[in-house]
């Protein structure tokens, strides 16, 4: 959907508030057509904005660390 979102969920570190923010942006943006909108839609524009920042935070805080992927000719379980 949106090729600009990159994945937040990485087994280094966590994503910041920034990352977070610059992903819910490019989503309502998607979602809405607005590059930048209007005046009119400003207000609602960034409540969407600033909701699905949180809501991004809340599921990366929930979800279990991310494992790294075992090195190229690793086995695992041995």
């Amino acid at each position: 959907m949106c090729r600009s979102i990159k994945i937040l969920r990485q087994p280094e570190r966590a994503a910041t508030r920034e990352e977070a923010t610059a992903a819910a942006l490019q989503f309502v943006r998607k979602v809405s057509g607005f590059h930048k909108p209007s005046e009119a839609n400003a207000a609602a524009f960034q409540a969407a904005v600033e909701e699905i920042t949180e809501v991004t935070i809340r599921l990366l805080n929930q979800l279990p660390a991310k494992r790294p992927k075992p090195a190229r000719g690793q086995l695992s379980g041995v």
